[in-house]
């Protein structure tokens, strides 16, 4: 019986499509996913973004911004497939979600303006499909609007994506007039006429017929300079047909070489039904791809799509609501029905699947089991995190996790009622769960709970969650910098005495201190930290040897707080060179104490310098962008000291006080639309310029 269900669920796999919808910012992605669902017959009322009455789009934060900023999962039939969508954020700041749902889908649609063509984002999210090797359709949207013109953004695709454009559609009208669409590999019409919500079928319109016959011989030479069936064909016949074109636009498709173009509008519903089509014809099933491989005792090894197989998932997001907690898998192989144990390998934990849903954004349907293939959520795992492997306990297995991006903008937190302390932290525990590309650190020198993310814009959103999920009133600020002291000019013969008499045994110290300046190279061969130098000059035993060592723990103990704001002092090297003790009052901790605070007097008396941390910034930019970005660079007192060209970018590298960072990410890419990137390097501290300051406050 189980094996006849095995089979079964196997033959079901070759109808299962799982892909997402890619794109920039207002491209049009969660439009075309609506209706999507709309003419599968998932949704009755077609939802728009601009009222809030999406299915994918179904936060709060979403309607109120008009922007995707989580990932929201969908499934619908059509022609007896099963389609599990992923719609997918488009704004530079939210790409690691894009990033782990590439990384368990089979294939995408990639969604451009007619206008626009190839925006920044979709240019970065095409790179992200290619590094997963995923399998990809365009989609070129709101061919309606005024200026759209498809030639002009397949042109865009193949100067600035490099794929093998195959246009397989010519638009009926433009602009307003837009209607329909001729299918070049049926050479036939299909029309949307206004207030219907099905499309007329017919011949090709007179006045295109010729232009048709044109764009078709086009696809046919196109193809069969990728595919040596359709070269084999075309040559033999000097035609290719219709179904050796379809073969052969599958084939080129899933092997990365070529990509199928469709158009149409979304807003005014034309054109979806031959997406669905082109999904199903030329996208692949969980057993087109190759098999998942992943780690068994530091093997590798491979799990084939298959039901019957041990069961091994990858979680890609975790998700807390009012009901529980919800872990999104992506079943690779085997099958799994609630109530079943699997194990977290990577928290070496056994946890309980109580509950398996398919998900409809923020709606659910129960189901018995999942099998390979299948995109659900999950109740039950209570410490999976993003990345984790589920598997069976008997034949556990480590699937390579999806990669998360170093954080580049942070941001101070803090509870404006100290009695939400402790709630703050429960918030930014979970917050994190949620969300790997979010780090949460509490600053060890400025006691500042820090949040770092991919953006200004990204935070923002994290932080205004806490408040409305939580209730919490939370102040935010930009993070304080930690400064250092050191000395720009010592003092010498910087005598102390330490005399204190209340009753039994004094206290009685006397030292005598030269304070100057660390050199680098100094502090190397000193064997020193490189921050701190003590050495002892005193000769005929005026101070003993251990309270040489008092006095040097004491001078370590000032080095805490400086005299210009109390920042911690480095770079100085202290020579003790005389003292005195005596008979009874001295002791090691009358030293230690007569060290401390003489070095705080001896600062006093120096000429200090206020330093800053710096980092190297290394930032890479496209071609045109070069100039404004230098330009910045020095607007933030950087120093650039080097430049690379790098097939069409330039990669800089500069030294840049890290209090002139805050806000660059933000600024980089209004500067490089979006295409700009840059990491940092700590590499030490420099002099500050005199209006240096300790921070800026929490507001």
């Amino acid at each position: 019986m189980r094996t006849n269900l095995n089979r079964h669920l196997t033959r079901q796999l070759t109808a299962v499509r799982n892909l997402g919808i890619l794109a920039h910012v207002d491209a049009g992605k969660t439009t075309v996913t609506e209706r999507i669902l709309y003419v599968t017959g998932t949704t009755y009322k077609r939802g728009e973004v601009h009222d809030g009455t999406t299915v994918t789009d179904f936060d709060s934060q979403e309607r109120d911004r008009g922007i995707t900023i989580f990932a929201a999962a969908v499934s619908c039939d059509w022609n007896g497939h099963r389609v599990n969508l992923i719609d997918t954020p488009g704004h530079v700041d939210f790409s690691d979600e894009v990033e782990r749902s590439l990384r368990v889908l089979d294939g995408a649609i990639a969604v451009f303006d007619a206008v626009a063509g190839v925006e920044p984002q979709s240019e970065s999210v095409w790179r992200q499909a290619d590094r997963h090797g995923v399998p990809r359709i365009a989609f070129v949207n709101k061919l309606d609007r005024a200026g759209a013109d498809l030639d002009t953004a397949v042109d865009s695709i193949r100067e600035r994506l490099h794929p093998a454009p195959l246009v397989v559609q010519l638009p009926i009208g433009s602009e307003d007039g837009f209607t329909g669409v001729v299918d070049l590999l049926r050479m036939r019409s299909l029309v949307w006429a206004d207030g219907r919500d099905t499309f007329d079928e017919g011949p090709v319109p007179d006045g295109l017929r010729e232009e048709a016959q044109r764009r078709r011989r086009q696809l046919e030479e196109a193809v069969a300079e990728l595919h040596p069936l359709a070269l084999e064909e075309f040559c033999a016949h000097s035609t290719v047909s219709a179904q050796t074109l379809a073969a052969a636009l599958r084939d080129l498709t899933r092997t990365g070489e070529g990509v199928v173009v469709l158009c149409g509008s979304a807003y005014r519903n034309r054109g979806i039904e031959p997406l669905l089509e082109a999904v199903v014809d030329y996208l692949p099933s969980p057993l087109d791809v190759p098999a998942v491989r992943g780690t068994q005792d530091g093997t590798e090894q491979e799990r084939a799509a298959d039901p019957a197989a041990p069961f091994a998932a990858l979680v890609f997001k975790v998700n807390s609501t009012a009901t529980g907690r919800l872990t999104y898998l992506r079943v690779y192989s085997g099958t799994i029905e609630k109530g079943e144990a699997v194990t977290d390998v990577g928290a070496r934990r056994t946890e309980r699947i109580s509950r398996i849903l398919r998900v409809q954004a923020d709606r659910h349907e129960e189901v018995d089991r999942a099998v390979a293939g299948d995109i659900v959520a999950v109740i039950g795992p209570k410490a999976a995190r993003a990345g984790a492997t589920l598997c069976v306990p008997s034949d556990p297995l480590v699937l390579e996790p999806p990669t998360v991006a170093d954080p580049v903008v942070s941001v101070a937190v803090e509870a404006r009622r100290s009695t939400d302390s402790d709630r703050l932290v429960s918030a930014l525990v979970r917050l994190v769960e949620e969300d790997p590309s979010l780090v949460v650190r509490t600053d060890p020198e400025t006691g500042q709970t820090v949040l770092s993310g991919m953006g200004e814009l990204h935070l923002e959103v994290a932080v205004e969650k806490i408040r409305r999920a939580h209730g919490l009133d939370v102040g935010v600020g930009r993070p304080r910098v930690s400064y250092r002291e050191t000395v720009g000019r010592g003092v010498s013969g910087f005598m102390y005495r330490h005399v204190k008499q209340d009753g039994g045994a004094g206290q009685f110290a006397h030292v005598v201190l030269d304070t100057e300046p660390l050199e680098l190279l100094e502090s190397a061969t000193d064997g020193s930290d490189g921050d701190f130098v003590f050495r002892s000059t005193v000769v005929g035993g005026r101070v003993p040897q251990e309270y040489v060592r008092a006095v040097e723990a004491g001078c370590r103990d000032a080095l805490a707080e400086g005299p210009l704001g109390g920042h911690p002092v480095t770079g100085l090297r202290v020579t003790l060179t005389d003292g005195a003790t005596h008979s009874k009052d001295s002791s090691e901790m009358a030293f230690r104490t007569a060290g401390r605070l003489a070095l705080r007097e001896a600062l006093r008396a120096c000429a200090m310098v206020l330093l800053e941390p710096v980092v190297e910034v290394t930032v890479t930019v496209p071609d045109d962008a070069v100039g404004g970005v230098l330009g910045d660079l020095a607007a933030r007192r950087g120093r650039v000291s080097g430049s690379v060209a790098r097939q069409g970018t330039t990669v800089i590298t500069a030294t840049v006080p890290l209090a002139e960072l805050f806000g660059y990410a933000t600024r980089l890419r209004s500067r490089t639309q979006g295409r700009g990137t840059f990491t940092t390097r700590p590499t030490g501290y420099a002099p500050a310029p005199s209006s240096a300051s300790s921070g800026v406050p929490v507001h």
